[in-house]
């Protein structure tokens, strides 16, 4: 059996294993293709993953400064080629690929970027946008485009042969390299902020895609985007297409294309103004004699040379209808005094006269038509009356005393049962024409 001394802790072993793995030459530059798994981007941190095949599986780490200059998006199930070292992490005591450069499987790693780049910006529908119509006469072109190459010859050349009378105002930047993004995203901004400019031109000679890669750049597509002044992209050769052509106003082919789209040829303008002014010309002096003749006309109007004979028909209207007014009136009094005179004659004395005594007799024939009425209502009240006091007289009890009937009474109270009686009491007997005193002698009550 070994000795106590012999076994080994398990931070040895994997310290042993690890200077192993670091001191190998074959595992300290490795280049690895497969698929990445269980990826899941962490923004401005370092990044996990695994790259794995159909048969086996390791787990990678990709440090923060080595992931920035990832051009391209890693995915879940993409097909990768990774360069890198292979170490061994103690506190797991797992082997895993510190990978420092990665790449698609099959398609460079820019132009895998600019893909995904283009359909994320198409999504957002910066490419649909409405695009800023260039200025037909600016007065100040801004220029953005390094200061010593071919574009900027080609764009003053080409603007001093079209449009002499515009400024051009160059802002000089980097067009190449991992600093050119940003430079060009600050000279951007930096036009949008002096605001004194009508058009902004942005060039680059042709090249390689990585020569052009600061123009497939996000933070410049949306710098352009977001600039308020109407942007030409000149960038490349015709057939390269960067997103900074797609996000601009406007695309032009070359430095000489961009400059003839920014200007006007002042020469046709200048021949275009000379003919309008010639037209407009021709049009004022054709207006002006034809003003001239209608004024002739108007001044030989009778208008101007017999102003009496505009109102002469309303003087004879007038005088007219005074006539007629006057006649109207005439007649509307003599109608009044008409009627004036029939009330008069109504109201005579015969007339009253008349009517007073047509009056009385009126009245007299309802006076003796009331007292006749009068009489035969009272009549007849009479005889209702009458017929009334014989029903009263018959339900009268002293009708029914007339036929033999009477009442007893003691001390003024009617008897009505024989239980109010006893012997020898004295009581009073009610009849017909008077009363009698009696006395009872006995009283017999009758049994049931």
């Amino acid at each position: 059996m070994a000795d106590r001394e012999d076994y080994l802790s398990v931070t040895t072993l994997t310290r042993y294993l690890k200077r192993k793995f670091d001191a190998d030459p074959y595992l300290g530059r490795v280049y690895l293709t497969g698929e990445i798994s269980n990826f899941r981007p962490r923004p401005n941190a370092h990044q996990y993953f695994s790259l794995k095949d159909d048969h086996a599986k390791i787990n990678a780490i990709m440090f923060k400064s080595a992931f920035a200059k990832v051009k391209f998006q890693p995915e879940e199930g993409m097909k990768v080629l990774v360069t890198g070292r292979i170490s061994l992490y103690e506190p797991s005591g797992s082997y895993q690929i510190y990978v420092e450069r990665m790449e698609p499987d099959g398609v460079g790693a820019l132009y895998q970027a600019y893909e995904q780049l283009k359909r994320k910006l198409a999504s957002e529908g910066l490419f649909e946008r409405r695009q800023r119509p260039l200025v037909k006469y600016p007065k100040r072109i801004a220029v953005i485009t390094s200061p010593s190459g071919a574009v900027i010859r080609d764009i003053i050349t080409t603007t001093r042969r079209r449009y002499p009378i515009v400024q051009l105002v160059l802002f000089p930047a980097l067009v190449q390299g991992d600093a050119a993004a940003d430079d060009i995203v600050r000279r951007i901004q930096q036009v949008n902020e002096l605001g004194t400019f009508d058009t902004l031109i942005i060039g680059r000679g042709g090249g390689s895609i990585e020569d052009l890669w600061p123009f497939n750049e996000e933070s410049v597509a949306r710098a352009i985007a977001a600039s308020e002044i109407p942007v030409v992209s000149s960038v490349g050769h015709e057939t390269d297409t960067t997103i900074a052509d797609l996000v601009a106003d406007v695309r032009a082919a070359t430095p000489t294309a961009a400059a003839e789209l920014a200007t006007p040829v002042l020469s046709e303008t200048l021949l275009a103004i000379s003919q309008l002014q010639g037209r407009l010309f021709q049009a004022m002096t054709s207006q002006i004699q034809l003003d001239r003749q209608r004024l002739k006309q108007v001044r030989q109007s009778y208008v101007f040379t017999q102003p009496q004979r505009l109102y002469e028909g309303y003087t004879q209207r007038v005088a007219q209808l005074t006539d007629q007014l006057i006649n109207d009136q005439r007649q509307l009094l003599n109608g009044k005094q008409r009627q004036v005179a029939t009330v008069q004659a109504r109201l005579s004395t015969h007339l009253l006269t008349a009517r007073v005594k047509n009056g009385r007799q009126q009245a007299d024939a309802l006076k003796h038509e009331l007292l006749s009425v009068s009489v035969n209502m009272i009549k007849a009240k009479k005889t209702q009356l009458s017929g009334l006091i014989n029903q009263l007289d018959l339900l009268s009890p002293l009708k029914i005393m007339t036929r033999g009937y009477s009442y007893v009474t003691v001390e003024g109270q009617v008897v009505k049962t024989v239980d109010q009686l006893s012997e020898k009491q004295a009581v009073t007997l009610h009849l017909a024409d008077g009363q009698a005193a009696a006395t009872i002698n006995s009283v017999d009550k009758e049994k049931d």
